[in-house]
């Protein structure tokens, strides 16, 4: 069976750092108190990144452009994202910053985050050549709130992908300030074919107090809004307003870290293959369930994990 995908080359535009996760049922630290955790890992992190090693893990031809530090750090990434099947070509080392660091406390239902910025927000348009756009299908990117130096130019860059004739996306992550940047944020919509948040996410940026009232919340113009509403599954609002919504695969998680990301891929996959609206919603619910089943957000998606963990994985739906 050939475990390749025939979605075409997708740019990945976006933060690059490491994770230290730190994975037990009780995790929460305690003032003054030492506690020992069932498990740690170094991993490669960021929600671009875990989604450019999701979308190789399943066979797509991936392009990464990022920033890191010339540190063991930068350099853990840049390998560990050559070793899943990731071009970094146009992931730039640099001795003047640091590589970015989360710590991840997780405790296999849920996970609280701590971050060094570093490298994370110092993605700059000019490290975005135009010839990676030629023969692509698609491009993405992660983390709005934390890309301080693309955040006036996603627009633009959006237009240029559009103009090449390739398919957006991006997710949110979470606004550390708050702020949400409303305003552009629903702007960029009008350019975005799939904008991927997760529930909570969605809630702030359209101002809502429920899910279910998102759709009469959301601009005119616009592609999908797929909501990640964790392991209660995923709902999707599309263009003409239409409503689908798709139930969660029932797994015992180990670490929650980058599911959200693995669903990214998967979604981003199944559109480009060309499954319908549900079936893509349901594979990317796969994706996400599979990558809790193993510490850490990268590396954790295959087409053979699918097919383990769901039969059907790889018939069309």
């Amino acid at each position: 069976m050939c475990m390749s995908s025939n979605a075409g080359k997708v740019v990945v535009i976006g933060e690059l750092n490491v994770d230290l996760i730190f994975a037990d049922s009780d995790i929460r630290p305690e003032p003054n108190r030492e506690k020992l955790i069932r498990d740690f890992r170094l991993a490669l992190g960021s929600s671009s990144a875990i989604t450019a090693a999701g979308l190789a893990g399943l066979g797509v031809d991936v392009s990464f452009v990022s920033i890191v530090g010339e540190d063991e750090f930068g350099r853990f990434c840049v390998k560990e994202l050559a070793r899943l099947g990731v071009d970094v070509t146009h992931v730039v080392m640099d001795g003047n910053v640091r590589t970015g660091v989360t710590l991840s406390l997780s405790d296999g239902r849920d996970r609280s985050l701590l971050t060094y910025m570093g490298a994370i927000g110092a993605v700059s348009p000019e490290m975005i050549p135009n010839e990676l756009f030629c023969g692509a299908a698609h491009v993405h990117f992660g983390s709005y709130f934390l890309q301080n130096q693309m955040r006036l130019h996603w627009t633009e860059m959006f237009k240029q992908a559009k103009s090449y004739g390739l398919t957006t996306s991006f997710d949110s992550g979470w606004d550390p300030t708050e702020n949400w940047d409303r305003e552009r944020v629903r702007s960029l919509l009008a350019l975005t074919d799939w904008f991927i948040p997760s529930d909570e996410e969605a809630m702030r940026i359209f101002e809502v107090d429920t899910v279910e009232g998102l759709p009469a919340c959301l601009p005119e113009v616009r592609g999908a809004v797929v909501v990640k509403c964790g392991s209660k599954g995923a709902l999707a609002v599309y263009p003409d307003g239409l409503v689908e919504f798709a139930p969660s695969f029932s797994v015992n998680p180990v670490d929650t870290t980058g599911a959200g990301d693995s669903f990214n891929a998967g979604f981003i996959t199944a559109k480009l293959e060309g499954k319908t609206d549900s079936g893509a919603l349901t594979f990317a619910n796969a994706c996400g369930a599979l990558s809790t089943l193993a510490i850490g957000g990268a590396g954790t998606v295959s087409r053979e994990g699918l097919l383990k963990l769901w039969p059907k994985g790889l018939q069309p739906i």
